[in-house]
């Protein structure tokens, strides 16, 4: 049972054995083994697998669960955690104000409560990213040169989603579409810009 378990776990994380290998510090032919059933892992092996895909040691050698033990989350959703998607982003009173609630979307990320999904709208990032698209978001108040994030800017206070660049005292808000213009802030429109967060994945989804 453990190399069938194994296998599909890995799979529902689409990982590849190397992926997964790197993840443990381990060989790729090591796992390659435990699937095929040529060898098991040592017994702290299995623990950090067990941890690895938040599951029992139990379900990983296919055995019944044992009574008055924590419930285990479906193997489907392990090691993910629940992330709210919205579907517009504002600053308001000096914080990041996520409006629309449109359910939660599964991400594997170590701060969960740090990240949340963006439902892309318009065509202004076309061909990367769809009208539609899931784009992942971690909350953050500064970027990179060159980074794609979320930036909120006017007097409206409305979100965009675009690539962001300095050049010297400006700031470029790049979109991917050449048939859409960039937006150049400076001055004291700088001064009503915030930062959202950084895109980390895009993702068709809707």
């Amino acid at each position: 049972m453990f190399p069938e378990v194994l296998r599909k776990l890995r799979r529902d994380q689409k990982l590849s054995q190397g992926a997964l290998a790197r993840e443990l510090g381990i060989t790729q032919q090591a796992v390659g083994k435990w699937e095929t059933g040529r060898s098991q892992p040592e017994p702290e092996m299995l623990r950090r697998l067990a941890e690895f895909f938040s599951v029992s040691a139990d379900f990983l050698l296919g055995q019944p669960p044992q009574q008055n033990t924590s419930p285990v989350l479906p193997y489907s959703a392990a090691g993910e955690h629940p992330i709210p998607v919205v579907g517009t982003v504002r600053a308001g009173f000096g914080a990041l104000a996520l409006e629309e609630d449109c359910g939660v979307e599964y991400a594997r990320v170590k701060d969960p409560e740090n990240y949340f999904y963006l439902i892309v709208r318009g065509r202004s990032m076309e061909p990367r990213i769809q009208d539609g698209d899931l784009a992942l978001v971690h909350r953050q108040e500064t970027l990179e040169d060159g980074d794609l994030g979320v930036i909120v800017f006017g007097d409206d206070g409305e979100g965009t989603l675009k690539k962001f660049i300095r050049r010297g005292n400006a700031v470029v808000l790049q979109p991917f579409n050449p048939e859409y213009q960039p937006q150049v802030l400076v001055g004291e429109e700088l001064e009503h810009l915030y930062i959202a967060g950084k895109v980390i994945e895009t993702k068709a989804k809707w």
